[in-house]
């Protein structure tokens, strides 16, 4: 009986690769994902045999890791968590009607992390994740959850804020906050988040709503009593300072 690791790479370079993940990677037999994040394990580990499928492919690649560990070790890689956006659900799904496969999920450094750390400290207190991608969830079902977060009051991070296809779906998401949200509340982006091209850039609500963004950038919006201090975004845990 073959293992499938599902690997969480980070952002993908060794030093911010968990060494978990990295002894999954080292140890597979076959390395199997998305074309990018497949170029990026390989650069760690130029030798492997490698099994690449592209944007749109998931099922297909679920579906074939699956099947190829009923004899051998492979890694399903995917970028930050494999959790959080990534493929761990859909291959436990998968590889519960297989009776000779050990899956193992390694977790890695989700890009909200990531981002949060270049840009200070905007998820130290409650804050949530919404993707703001309608490739698989409908986009009313997206607004619904953004004017519930808008309510709640805590720090947001947006995932896949923009693409070719959608590329007013931050603007829209930005609407939608400031219905409740402050024009001048804290927020932020980074793009790149730990790779070659890494950028950032601090600035408020208002702003962010008419930002040039992609795939590549994870953008975060302050709590009300998020603030930017010598160039750091930060939320309040709530201590009390002298």
């Amino acid at each position: 009986m073959g293992r499938l690791f599902v690997v969480g790479m980070g952002p993908g370079n060794r030093a911010t690769m968990t060494q978990a993940a990295y002894d999954a990677l080292e140890a597979a037999d076959v390395i199997c994902g998305y074309t990018a994040y497949v170029e990026l394990a390989t650069t760690l580990l130029p030798h492997k045999r490698t099994h690449v499928t592209g944007m749109g492919g998931e099922l297909e690649r679920c579906r074939w890791a699956v099947r190829e560990a009923a004899d051998k070790d492979v890694a399903l890689v995917c970028s930050g968590d494999a959790g959080v956006y990534g493929l761990a659900g859909l291959t436990l799904e998968l590889a519960t009607k297989a009776d000779n496969v050990d899956v193992e999920i390694l977790p890695g450094v989700t890009a909200a992390l990531a981002g949060a750390a270049v840009l200070g400290a905007p998820l130290v207190n409650d804050y949530c994740t919404i993707s703001l991608s309608d490739y698989l969830t409908p986009w009313e079902t997206i607004a619904h959850r953004l004017r519930c977060v808008a309510e709640a009051g805590i720090a947001l991070c947006l995932y896949n804020p923009a693409s070719r296809h959608r590329p007013d779906h931050l603007r829209r998401a930005c609407d939608i906050l400031l219905e409740v949200r402050d024009a001048q509340t804290a927020c932020g982006w980074v793009r790149n988040v730990g790779r070659s091209g890494q950028q950032h850039k601090l600035l408020t609500l208002a702003e962010l709503r008419d930002e040039p963004v992609d795939m590549l950038t994870i953008a975060f919006v302050g709590a009300p009593q998020t603030t930017i201090v010598n160039g750091h975004l930060i939320t309040p845990r709530g201590y009390r300072i002298s």
